[in-house]
């Protein structure tokens, strides 16, 4: 697996291709991300680059002086050539027609019922009903006498890490640092997301 980057979900709109074709995509700013450290195979076992981005300056109480980072995350590489901790990293690493894999936290929805958090399709909505949205029965007899763990019920919805592969990228602008992801991207705008290149872009011939 290729290094990735952290990026910032901007939001979605509409890109264009060259035929005139409309397509979803969602925006992601990318600001230089900085090599915080390394890990190396003699040390660790494994070549690692841990990434971060929002570098705030502190001080402790005896006057040394560090580097904390708003978000911080780590990707298992094959070499390490090349790259040495404070390297920047931009986002003309992920270039157009690469497809890439997007991890992030989905939207928290806080507490839903069955109908919002799985479909159910609920009861009649005319007056006179006293089944609208309610679960139904889930008992289960008097063998095994409860109820089976992972049962569709009311419950916490959102909030969960969520990974899409092998979306394409269609816009790379490693100057502004924006990407353009062909679909919708996991989580708020303003949320950071991890972005790794599963496929390379393929070589044009010259």
């Amino acid at each position: 697996m290729s290094a990735g980057l952290i990026a910032r979900k901007l939001g979605m709109s509409l890109h264009f291709l060259a035929n005139g074709e409309a397509v979803p995509v969602t925006y992601l700013q990318v600001e230089p991300n900085v090599v915080v450290r390394m890990k190396t195979a003699e040390k660790d076992g494994y070549n690692a680059l841990v990434l971060g981005v929002g570098a705030k300056k502190w001080k402790t109480r005896k006057g040394h002086e560090h580097t904390r980072y708003q978000v911080q995350k780590e990707w298992q590489v094959d070499s390490l050539e090349g790259v040495a901790p404070g390297a920047l990293i931009t986002a003309e690493v992920v270039p157009v027609e690469s497809l890439v894999t997007v991890s992030g936290v989905s939207k928290g929805k806080g507490f839903q019922g069955g109908v919002k958090r799985y479909g159910f399709a609920g009861g009649p909505a005319s007056h006179g009903s006293h089944f609208k949205r309610e679960p139904g029965s889930v008992g289960m007899r008097q063998h095994p006498g409860r109820i089976h763990k992972g049962k569709r019920m009311a419950g916490h919805m959102g909030g969960d890490t969520v990974t899409i592969r092998n979306r394409p990228v269609l816009v790379s602008d490693s100057g502004k640092g924006i990407l353009a992801i062909k679909g919708p991207v996991p989580g708020p705008n303003g949320a950071a997301v991890y972005v790794t290149v599963s496929v390379p872009a393929p070589t044009k011939a010259k």
